[in-house]
């Protein structure tokens, strides 16, 4: 690399790290993803910082131990710093980051060393820049890896872009901010994942998609699909719109649903009850088969026939679901959305059982039957779409024999 090029990389020393300010500081999660193996970064003509003796590059043991709540978490694909202390988030940051040809490098660091007031040294000249306005590591540096850190800097325009020789670089009211809440010692992790999921403190899932500014990250559907599962909404959102959400890649939120834990007469169902629009959606042949119930789907009319009603019913994702209050209905069951936000519901206990199906004893609890081969519903509830109807005529003439 000639000597001209470095220098003017040395110059742009200011561009540490950046990231696109789209995450919304509500969602305090996002997904975690694991970090992606990238290919390892160029070597680039990374600027010193002189550090006063005042500041020691290792910190002490007390130190240590005191930051060990704390943790910086920055996803290079979305260009955002998040604080953690525990398993909060209580800061987050646009920043700027490392360009394409020199970029920021994904692994597991520490913050080694803070200084106010840096000293910038060009690489090349060795000529030293006072702290000022000036200077491009603005008024705060916290190196985290060699001549790697996380500064401030002289141009804010900056910020959000691929756009540093590897450094981190934050607005300096952000920088400032991130240093009086970070102390030596703490855990800086950085990735590279496309896909965030962030999970509010109500339940409400959203995802963005970010585009692939490094070229490290195809995506597909089917990824997108997965990551949504770990949260349990990936019913609720269709393959072609992940495909077109996958085209934008423009980074902004879009949301899919609250997802509660389904809980039915205290045991966890393997999918989640989802509240979306104002109502809330429960997994039809998973709530039937915890309860060994019948349940008849007639795909060409949209209706759930169960135990006690036939209701309307929605597939998603090859997936059919019924509104909650319909289920409550249909099954015989009572309960809601608790305190902790979860979706227990109960069997309602009942001294007259509902007619029997043919060939079984008057009296036999129907929510004690198997489902029905018209379901054949596995644990996944995945239901096989079939237009067999029950002749409800019939049942009623013989729950009135039954009577008489």
């Amino acid at each position: 690399m000639n000597r001209r090029k470095r220098s003017l990389f040395a110059r742009r020393r200011s561009f540490l790290i950046a990231a696109l300010a789209a995450l919304t500081v509500g969602t305090a999660v996002a997904a975690t993803p694991a970090a992606t193996v990238a290919p390892a970064a160029k070597a680039a003509p990374v600027a010193s910082v002189s550090i006063h003796a005042d500041n020691p590059a290792t910190a002490p043991a007390t130190v240590r131990k005191q930051s060990q709540e704390k943790k910086i978490v920055l996803n290079l694909a979305s260009r955002m710093l998040t604080l953690y202390e525990g398993k909060v988030k209580i800061r987050m940051y646009p920043v700027g980051v490392g360009k394409y040809a020199t970029p920021t490098p994904i692994g597991y660091y520490s913050v080694q060393v803070k200084e106010v007031n840096p000293t910038w040294i060009d690489p090349d000249s060795r000529t030293e820049i006072e702290s000022g306005p000036t200077n491009p590591l603005g008024y705060r540096w916290m190196g985290i890896h060699g001549n790697y850190g996380i500064h401030g800097t002289n141009r804010p325009e900056s910020i959000g872009g691929y756009v540093s020789n590897g450094c981190i670089r934050l607005l300096e009211k952000d920088i400032e901010d991130l240093y009086d809440h970070t102390p030596v010692g703490t855990p800086v992790e950085i990735f590279y994942d496309r896909i965030v999921i962030d999970s509010a403190p109500d339940h409400t899932v959203s995802y963005y998609i970010y585009p692939d500014g490094y070229e490290r990250q195809p995506l597909e559907v089917e990824a997108v699909k997965k990551a949504l599962a770990g949260y349990g909404v990936d019913n609720f959102e269709s393959a072609e719109a992940i495909q077109a959400k996958i085209a934008a890649s423009d980074g902004k939120p879009t949301y899919v649903a609250k997802a509660y834990d389904l809980l039915v007469n205290g045991r966890k169902l393997p999918l989640r009850a989802l509240g979306k629009n104002g109502k809330v959606y429960l997994p039809a042949v998973a709530v039937a088969t915890a309860l060994r119930a019948n349940l008849t789907w007639n795909a060409a009319e949209k209706m759930l026939t169960g135990p006690y009603a036939a209701v309307p019913g929605s597939v998603h994702s090859d997936v059919v679901y019924v509104e909650a209050a319909d289920a409550k209905c249909m099954f015989h069951l009572d309960g809601g959305l608790t305190p902790e936000l979860t979706y227990s519901l109960m069997s309602i206990k009942e001294a007259v059982s509902p007619a029997p199906a043919a060939g079984q004893e008057a009296g036999k609890v129907r929510d004690k039957m198997p489902v029905k081969e018209t379901v054949k519903a596995p644990v996944n509830d995945t239901v096989k779409e079939k237009t067999k109807r029950i002749d409800l005529k019939e049942k009623i003439q013989q729950k009135g024999a039954e009577k008489a």
